[in-house]
């Protein structure tokens, strides 16, 4: 890609900037609107689980938000960084409006809720997710080749597909439990939840994280693009489960397991450690260092 078209299209880089700081401030006004803050969003669902939103709005709101509107500012400035923090955001906001929307009991007659009125911003936010996601990939840096040590590649592989499989197997072990006696933990105050979340990891948080190992040994310098929107997700995701737990922790949730935030907490330390990994693997094409 010509120097001058780095970006895309005059249009393409306006439209997602704007969509981008857009998108920051509908995180902001979702987080102080919900059980973080005021409480006038009210989530049809059991309050013990407004534990856990308010974990997720605070990453909203300090975290997720920030990247959002610096991106779009950049790109705005037509900085490269930009590029870098844009597409860290959409696999992470696609599943946060997705467990938003339909992650509620919205077909039980015990809870009461309001969430349904703040429809138009989820979509929003969806929306604006899967066009970051696009534009992103399609304008990534492609002048990258991979120089990882086998040995190094070997153990990050090793210890990040061990712990992805422990992560893998409770929720399993959650489901058989389910499909054995009707019920586990939790199950009965938010089953829609439950689902959303197992399908979601099992079938979805999981697989990336498998599939992003292998790249580094089959495809390592055509998935740059791939990897850094991977890693993205996972740093931010791994940032919001942890989060909740602490949340839930301090608030004694019923639902709370020490077991669950230790797997979680040592994922994340896996993660920040691969993520750093990966990126001092990437050189620019030519570059000697």
């Amino acid at each position: 890609m010509a120097k001058g078209n780095q970006f895309g299209s005059e249009f393409e880089r306006i439209l997602v900037s704007l969509l981008a700081v857009a998108t920051g401030l509908a995180l902001i006004y979702l987080a102080i609107q919900g059980p973080l803050f005021l409480g006038h969003i009210r989530y049809k669902t059991a309050t013990v689980i407004n534990n856990q939103v308010v974990g997720q709005d605070l990453v909203n709101l300090f975290l997720l938000s920030i990247i959002s509107i610096t991106g779009g500012m950049a790109l705005w400035f037509r900085k490269t960084i930009a590029k870098y923090l844009l597409i860290t955001t959409p696999l992470y906001l696609i599943y946060y409006v997705l467990s938003y929307t339909i992650g509620w009991e919205w077909s039980s007659p015990l809870y009461a809720g309001n969430s349904e009125k703040y429809f138009f911003h989820f979509l929003f936010i969806l929306i604006a997710a899967l066009i970051i996601m696009l534009y992103s990939l399609a304008v990534f840096p492609r002048d990258r080749e991979a120089r990882f040590g086998k040995k190094g590649l070997a153990v990050y592989s090793m210890l990040f597909v061990f712990f992805l499989l422990v992560f893998a197997s409770m929720w399993v072990k959650e489901v058989m439990e389910v499909m054995a006696s009707g019920t586990t933990r939790g199950y009965d105050i938010a089953p829609a939840a439950f689902w959303l979340v197992r399908v979601f990891d099992l079938g979805f948080t999981i697989p990336l994280g498998l599939i992003s190992v292998y790249l580094l040994w089959a495809r390592p310098a055509a998935s740059y693009p791939i990897q850094f929107m991977f890693y993205g997700f996972f740093l931010t995701m791994i940032v919001a489960v942890d989060t909740m737990g602490i949340i839930m922790f301090l608030k004694r949730d019923p639902t709370f397991l020490m077991r669950d935030l230790a797997v979680f907490l040592i994922l994340g330390a896996i993660v920040f450690a691969g993520c750093f990994y990966i990126l001092r693997g990437y050189k620019v094409k030519g570059d000697p260092s």
